[in-house]
């Protein structure tokens, strides 16, 4: 019998959080660029040091909560990792990129930001899809590579999203090398696979 306290739960890739996720809470809490379009009266013990009426950065959880469309209470100014530039560099090799140290949710954080309007939307969304395409092989390739090996190397440098990708990776290697050497009665399937036909269920239901 599984007597874990918690159960891993998978961080949710799109433009709400998933709030059963620890990685998905401490998403929330990455700090934002942003710039106050009104007066927030008693607030300013949120930035002693500033000396204007603005605050200069806040919480997703937090920004997310204040942007209004219609009324311009806030205006959230990007992270540079999905300014132009950092954009071209993803663009021309996204593999070299320490997106750990960038990050370490860049495609989480990258998604949340779609939440605000801007007219880098677009691109911001397109620069994400192909840098997950672009690194995605490498990563599930050095999960396959690293059997019984010290992986710290290895995964120093990818984003949340990919060191779970990379776990899983390695954690149905080593259940198909026990299963390979008779040690395992037998296979089943990938936490990823079970956690996608959930979600597909919950949204055929809904």
């Amino acid at each position: 019998m599984d007597l874990q306290s918690y159960m891993p739960v998978p961080p949710g890739i799109r433009m709400e959080e998933n709030f059963f996720s620890l990685d998905d809470i401490l998403l929330s809490h990455e700090r934002l660029p942003c710039r106050t379009e009104s007066a927030f009266p008693r607030l300013g013990f949120l930035e002693k040091s500033s000396e204007t009426r603005d605050i200069p950065e806040m919480p997703l959880w937090l920004a997310k909560g204040l942007y209004e469309r219609k009324r311009q209470v806030l205006s959230v100014e990007l992270p540079k990792v999905y300014r132009e530039e950092w954009r071209t560099v993803f663009g021309a090799d996204p593999i070299v990129v320490d997106l750990h140290k960038m990050g370490p949710y860049y495609y989480g954080l990258g998604s949340q930001m779609l939440h605000f309007d801007s007219p880098e939307n677009p691109e911001i969304a397109n620069t994400i899809l192909q840098t997950f395409i672009g690194r995605f092989r490498r990563t599930m390739d050095s999960s396959q590579n690293a059997y019984n090996e010290d992986t710290s190397a290895l995964v120093e440098r990818l984003d949340c999203l990919e060191r779970s990708l990379f776990r899983a990776g390695q954690s149905g290697l080593n259940g198909f090398q026990l299963w390979e050497k008779g040690r395992s009665s037998h296979l089943t399937a990938s936490s990823l696979v079970i956690n996608y036909r959930k979600r597909k269920i919950a949204d055929l239901q809904a």
